[in-house]
């Protein structure tokens, strides 16, 4: 049985569907030898009398989850200085598989990023984060969505530094809208100092967005939502940021956010190169319908969807099973899309893809293993299995 072996550190896991880069393999098997996968094939396993087997009967074997874009879960939220309930959100989200979590950051006065971002950076050093990203403060008030107008300002190189400095080096992505005034300077600050650039957020038409791009922003902030939305005479962000080879596309696969058809568009458009799903999930996510907070603002959560009190959606309560789950089931995408848009295309844009983000020999053993449904039944994180394995509340 699967849950005899809990913290084995050497063991070969058996009769699963290993989806690899390329292809799933039938029938597969996985060594796993000092937290790495060490090798990977189908027929017989490898070992001897002392080698420990986990038959997994038959389960979709898939990466640790990558998550590019998440703000909170369990009740608890990144934007904090406290430690314990930082730790709280990336157990919440670790439960539905994922092993890799970059830690998102509401608008709020600079002098409070930079502690939350201090605060980030010791979990970020003790590898339970894989670093930071700011949305906001630099967006625009016309698009802000479920972030505090008070806190919104336009970037400047000072303001910049100061959030990069606060980190350390902890912060991975800055989103921000280029329209605004020194937006574009920002992005190339960004860029230069290895800090990856996204647009969201944003009102801004195609001659505003295009000079961004080729300052060098890649990567396009839950395309469609918090932005203005395509025309067909104008195509704004939407149309300039999935068109542009350049951009990876972020899209929050809770089919609430977006539609079923909207996500199967985009990720066809965009192609497993360029897609990524992330959660954007909030401090309800994995917990209980109720008030929360997201930044300085009240969320009501009903039926696992957020919502500010003018109707706005505010995050979700989404996980990344889930989003797994509802790009083949709803979006009617296949295996290795998913694969691809939750693992590996996120584990490359953090330029961490030699560490995780597939199942490779070399890397590091994070695993989630999927019944017939495709709910995870166990989370291998760096070799070692995730205890309180849970299924999210939102489902489709």
């Amino acid at each position: 049985m699967l849950g005899c072996v809990k913290h084995a550190e050497d063991f070969v896991i058996t009769g699963g569907r290993i989806a690899t880069p390329d292809r799933v393999l039938d029938a597969g098997w996985l060594a796993v030898s000092g937290g790495r996968i060490s090798a990977i094939g189908t027929g017989t396993p490898p070992g001897g009398p002392d080698t420990a087997f986990v038959d997994v009967g038959g389960s979709l074997v898939v990466p640790g989850f990558v998550d590019t874009h998440c703000h909170g879960g369990g009740g608890a939220s990144f934007s904090t200085v406290d430690a314990d309930e930082i730790r709280t959100a990336v157990r919440a989200h670790r439960r539905h598989g994922t092993t890799t979590t970059l830690a998102s950051l509401v608008s709020d006065p600079i002098d409070l990023l930079t502690e939350q971002i201090s605060a980030l950076r010791e979990l970020v050093q003790e590898g339970e984060l894989a670093g930071v990203h700011l949305e906001g403060p630099f967006i625009s008030r016309a698009r802000c969505g479920a972030h505090d107008p008070d806190t919104l300002r336009e970037p400047d190189t000072r303001t910049v530094e100061k959030l990069l400095r606060a980190g350390h080096g902890a912060v991975r992505m800055v989103t921000l809208a280029p329209e605004l005034h020194g937006g574009v300077k920002a992005v190339r600050q960004l860029a230069e100092t290895g800090v990856v650039a996204a647009i969201g957020h944003t009102d801004g038409v195609a001659e505003q967005l295009v000079p961004a791009i080729d300052a060098g922003a890649t990567v396009a902030t839950h395309l469609f939502n918090g932005m203005r939305p395509l025309h067909h005479r104008e195509p704004g962000p939407v149309g300039v940021l999935l068109d542009d080879e350049r951009v990876t596309v972020e899209l929050i696969c809770d089919l609430v956010h977006l539609h079923p058809t909207v996500v199967r568009l985009a990720a066809n458009h965009a192609g497993r190169g360029r897609t990524v799903l992330i959660t954007d999930a909030m401090s309800a996510t994995d917990a209980a319908d109720g008030r929360y907070t997201l930044g300085r603002l009240e969320v009501d959560v009903h039926d696992g969807v957020a919502t500010l009190d003018n109707g706005s959606l505010a995050g979700s309560t989404l996980t990344m099973d889930v989003a797994f789950r509802n790009l083949v089931k709803g979006a009617k995408l296949g295996v290795l899309d998913a694969v691809r848009a939750t693992s590996g295309r996120p584990a490359e844009l953090l330029r961490i893809a030699d560490q995780t983000g597939a199942l490779r020999p070399g890397l590091a053993a994070d695993i989630v293993v999927l019944d017939d449904d495709l709910n995870p039944s166990r989370v291998l994180r760096k070799g070692e299995w995730v205890a309180e394995v849970g299924r999210a509340t939102l489902s489709t």
